[in-house]
């Protein structure tokens, strides 16, 4: 027996739900991987979280090698990270799919506080980067003394 999925009596809503499922899989084009594709550098996916003193930045970065990574903190607040996934070569075989993206990538980062530069620690461990940067002195919060007449 075949199974069709309900639909309640047409309303007056039904155009904007059907351009809205053409929306849908107009944009899932765009955005899902095809078979045709060869990938194409996309930017690393992060989390930026901050605690007390510091932002801490974490960017997946499976199959980048520490060489091809540079870290760089400018105008103060800006975190940009640049790097190349190189495409991995079979030696005897014939790709059947291939998902993962390849090439270079450039992903700038702007942080809500000043940062000092000189204090940035970055590791990469697993294919995944941590960098921690430390805030500047004049972006820290500043006990005020109140004075009593």
């Amino acid at each position: 027996m075949r199974m069709a999925r309900w639909q309640p009596l047409a309303t007056s809503w039904d155009p904007f739900q059907q351009l809205q499922s053409e929306m849908n899989r107009l944009f899932d084009r765009w955005t899902q991987p095809t078979e045709r594709s060869n990938g194409g550098a996309v930017d690393p996916a992060v989390n930026v979280w901050e605690s007390g003193e510091a932002a801490y930045l974490e960017a997946e970065l499976p199959g980048v090698e520490f060489k091809d990574l540079e870290v760089y903190v400018t105008g103060g607040n800006q975190l940009t990270l640049k790097g190349q996934r190189k495409p991995l070569v079979p030696e005897k075989g014939v790709w059947h799919r291939q998902e993962r993206p390849v090439g270079t990538f450039v992903r700038v980062l702007t942080l809500p506080f000043a940062v000092d530069a000189d204090k940035v620690d970055a590791k990469l461990e697993n294919g995944v980067l941590l960098v921690k940067l430390p805030k500047h002195e004049a972006a820290k919060p500043r006990k005020i003394a109140v004075k009593a007449e």
